[in-house]
């Protein structure tokens, strides 16, 4: 066995934890490498972009490259603008964590915003930059949001490594991310932590209730919406 392995690895394992609650979303170097933590009260937002892999089998690498920076870059922007702190890419994905009395609040905001840059400025985009993308490809995606504790520590190699969530709300939001049956996918503690603003207009939900295992595997109510909002 390679001897800095074994070492590593016996360190993970019985090194005493360093854990500490969390009142800020963490930057990398507020996580002790050796076993450190951070227990935080957060919601996660993951913001996943459809379908880019059959993208980039029907056309160009840059025609593909620009649709996914468009979306990345528009989504960063948004959830930054209401409050999100980015802490992940990953391809066509983007995280990014709430904190806060208002986070459920501030996250299903940008969630909303994101859907409108889709429909209202991306789309259009593709439309008039390549005629026969458009008749071939609709963009589509799909956000995941949930909230509650997790425990943020550092993965991987002294000067190369990143930040890791652990818990329901994180792993839940990525999988909500995924599910294709509507566009913004929420948790049951999410949509009940809403105000008026988010939950209808003129009377009219913004949201569609479901139950099962369609969704997170377990018998939970999750919400679903395909509004949008202006930022």
């Amino acid at each position: 066995m390679h001897p800095s392995i074994e070492s590593s690895v016996r360190d993970i394992f019985y090194a005493g934890w360093n854990i500490s609650n969390g009142t800020k979303v963490p930057e990398t170097d507020d996580v002790v490498m050796k076993n450190g933590g951070k227990l935080v009260d957060a919601t996660y937002l993951y913001a996943d972009l459809a379908g880019s892999s059959k993208l980039a089998h029907r056309f160009t690498k840059e025609a593909t490259a620009i649709i996914i920076r468009a979306y990345i870059n528009s989504a960063s922007r948004i959830l930054r603008q209401y409050g999100g702190e980015i802490r992940s890419f990953d391809g066509d994905r983007v995280m990014a964590i709430f904190m806060g009395e208002d986070k459920n609040r501030k996250a299903v905001r940008a969630a909303f915003g994101i859907n409108w840059a889709v429909h209202q400025v991306i789309k259009p985009a593709i439309e008039t930059k390549w005629n026969d993308v458009s008749k071939q490809y609709q963009i589509s995606h799909g956000i995941g949001i949930d909230t509650g504790e997790a425990l943020i520590v550092r993965g991987g190699v002294r000067n190369s490594n990143d930040l890791i969530s652990i818990g329901d709300a994180p792993n839940d939001a990525a999988r909500l991310s995924d599910y294709r049956g509507s566009t913004i996918n929420v948790t049951k503690a999410v949509h009940d932590d809403l105000n008026e603003t988010l939950l209808a207009l003129e009377g009219e939900s913004f949201w569609t209730a479901s139950h099962g295992r369609d969704v997170l595997g377990g018998y939970a109510t999750t919400f679903h919406s395909t509004g949008w909002m202006e930022v």
